[in-house]
């Protein structure tokens, strides 16, 4: 499957699940300053999530041109050394400003995954943050991932919520478990 099948698979199956379509925003940033690069799909939606500003869709779907080249999420040392760190890549993302939570949105990643990629259920593994037993159960429970084949991530670099299953937007600000 190309890039562009990937990308245009994943936009039309949220946009089925009632998301609107947002185009990618600049890689260069014009109204934040704290930022150099675009570096995360989130970025053009960061005014929403603080709670400063609303959009006319609680669910958005995006291709997000990005930059790492230095700061928090500096992939600029991995260039070359890995083959999944580059300084330029296209996130795919989903968003839900206060419309759904963790059930629908483990819901849509795995049906997206399985039944839409047609990705051999028995080959996926998921983690979870080591706390967020809520993600668990429902991968558990709800999906019917086999407890074999889910891992729980915990703290990784000596500090409390410093995990790869931790999302933080910065040092304040919005954060939380993610699987």
């Amino acid at each position: 499957m190309k890039a562009t099948d990937i990308r245009q698979t994943f936009l039309k199956f949220f946009e089925s699940k009632g998301h609107t379509i947002v185009p990618s925003s600049p890689v260069i940033p014009g109204d934040d300053p704290t930022l150099l690069f675009t570096n995360a799909g989130m970025n053009q939606f960061k005014d929403v999530f603080l709670g400063f500003d609303r959009r006319s869709y609680t669910r958005a779907t995006t291709s997000q041109k990005c930059i790492r080249a230095g700061g928090k999420h500096n992939d600029l040392d991995n260039v070359g050394y890995t083959a999944r760190h580059h300084t330029f890549f296209e996130m795919l993302g989903n968003f839900s400003f206060g419309d759904y939570f963790k059930h629908d949105a483990i819901s849509y990643a795995w049906e997206l995954l399985t039944e839409v990629y047609k990705l051999p259920k028995d080959k996926l593994w998921v983690t979870v943050y080591a706390d967020d037993d809520e993600a668990y159960e429902i991968w558990n429970k709800t999906v019917g991932v086999p407890t074999e084949r889910i891992v729980r991530i915990g703290d990784n670099k000596g500090a409390r919520y410093a995990s790869d299953n931790f999302w933080m937007m910065g040092d304040t600000g919005p954060c939380g478990p993610c699987t």
